[in-house]
């Protein structure tokens, strides 16, 4: 029975991909979700990407996790079961059960199986006694932890990553009312977000001199010729990261090196040389800007730990 159900969250997921493209790919300009970025592949580049020497990101966040790890605790208390949103590699997950009192379970939630089972197995290897389960499901939409958590005083939400840079104002607007309402009453989000700095020091982050980046975002063009019917060819695109003043977001886009056509799923998309398909945003942030986005979402910002460079930050969410 489970080899039938992974059979057909493999078939829906694949369709999803199809149609995600077919529609981004029609639009002015092009996009695709950056959900789709995150295969095997893209995640074993993107766990790359974070030892990189250009992306501060992940280095300074656990660095906030472990200096600020028993202040967090403190405040969050005994007893919580954690639900992390995209665990990656599980490794800040790890960092924060064990500065947590008595955490009472593990529960990661992510789209990518696989990528899942690696995240929940580096967990329990480190702790053995606790209850470890997870959740195929895409985070940004509801999905059901009914049962998944018995005994445990409350559920701790885990978005670390800054991933909610990756959604439109509104967007992240919706995920957080979302997973405020698939999290118990009373729950509480522990929250990173990058904040705003030099274009510089961003640009650099996602467009590192190795090219780990531009791989990263080139296999997804990979992916839609593997699982989508597509016929792109990656030499043909070249990977651009963006600063956006206006917007305070770095944009990855795919540039077009010369004019072409690409078939998708049965549909033809032509490309002007220089058009560019829009990858990815990472919106970064103002204190005042997450804490009315959290607001606006119904939680209440509690507590809020930075690095002493103010490169990042990590936000205690109540509901």
């Amino acid at each position: 029975m489970s080899g039938a159900v992974d059979r057909d969250a493999a078939t829906a997921q694949a369709q999803a991909l199809r149609a995600d493209a077919l529609a981004g790919l029609a639009g002015t300009p092009k996009t695709l979700p950056c959900k789709w970025l995150y295969d095997a592949e893209g995640c074993r580049l993107f766990e790359a990407i974070t030892r990189l020497p250009e992306y501060y990101p992940t280095r300074t966040e656990m660095r906030i996790l472990e200096e600020s790890g028993a202040a967090i605790a403190e405040a969050i208390g005994p007893g919580a079961a954690v639900v992390e949103f995209g665990p990656g590699d599980g490794a800040k997950a790890v960092q924060l059960l064990g500065t947590l009192q008595a955490p009472a379970a593990y529960l990661p939630v992510d789209i990518a199986a696989e990528w899942l089972e690696a995240a929940a197995g580096r967990v329990s290897a480190a702790f053995p006694g606790l209850r470890v389960r997870p959740v195929v499901a895409d985070f940004t939409l509801p999905f059901d932890l009914a049962g998944r958590a018995a005994g445990s005083t409350t559920h701790l939400g885990f978005f670390p990553g800054s991933t909610i840079g990756n959604f439109e104002p509104q967007e992240a607007v919706a995920f957080l009312r979302r997973a405020r309402a698939s999290l118990r009453p009373g729950a509480r989000m522990l929250l990173g977000a990058d904040l705003v700095k030099s274009a510089a020091i961003l640009e650099a982050a996602y467009d590192d001199a190795a090219g780990v980046t531009a791989a990263f975002d080139l296999n997804l063009l990979a992916r839609l010729d593997r699982e989508a019917g597509a016929d792109f060819d990656l030499a043909a695109f070249r990977h651009e990261a963006r600063w956006n003043v206006e917007l305070e977001r770095i944009e990855m886009h795919l540039v077009a090196r010369h004019a072409q056509s690409v078939l998708v799923a049965g549909h033809r998309f032509r490309f002007g040389a220089g058009e560019s398909i829009h990858t990815e945003s990472s919106h970064k942030y103002r204190p005042d800007r997450l804490r009315a986005l959290a607001e606006s979402a119904g939680w209440r910002p509690a507590r809020m730990w930075t690095d002493p460079e103010q490169l990042f930050s990590v936000w205690l969410l109540e509901a």
